[in-house]
């Protein structure tokens, strides 16, 4: 691939979703962070996947851990039924490194490294499933390959203090 392109059927999105989410109680006593109502039929994890599905990514999985039944509800109730089931796959905790769940969001990157490796991806887009915001992924990944860089982050900057 030209890196001055940007395909976005061969870039692998990868989101985490295992958030327990203790600062939102009593929304996520029961469900984690990512499956937290918004606006009403909404959750917290349709604002990333609407990035990616409204960007023209195809090839995402969500990686999920703490409670995450209502999670994975919400995902085959609707997004499945938007003629996008091929495109996102949920995928449980894994065991692979040992007698352990996932020990945090990274690991659960380093725990599912045999899917990037199956996928032999041009790039790999790591999100966090519980945040809110309109982002246009096409335009960074664009941005990442025309300055060839290693790795590319998106973060507001913020006082030290803070």
């Amino acid at each position: 691939m030209d890196r001055s392109e940007c395909d976005m059927e061969k870039t692998l999105a990868m989101i985490m979703a295992g958030g327990k989410g203790s600062r939102l109680v009593p929304l996520t006593c029961h469900r984690a962070k990512p499956a937290a109502p918004f606006g009403g039929r909404y959750r917290i994890i349709d604002f990333v996947l609407s990035n990616f599905v409204n960007s023209g990514y195809r090839n995402i999985y969500v990686l999920t851990q703490y409670m995450a039944s209502s999670l994975i509800s919400h995902l085959n109730r609707t997004w499945n039924t938007q003629g996008i089931s091929d495109t996102i796959e949920v995928v449980p905790a894994q065991m692979r490194m040992g007698d352990h769940w996932y020990k945090g969001t990274a690991d659960s990157i380093y725990q599912n490294l045999n899917l990037i490796r199956d996928a032999k991806p041009s790039h790999v887009a790591i999100f966090g499933g519980d945040h809110i915001y309109k982002f246009a992924i096409d335009q960074m990944e664009r941005q990442h390959i025309e300055t060839n860089a290693d790795l590319t982050v998106a973060a507001f900057p913020a006082p030290i203090e803070e």
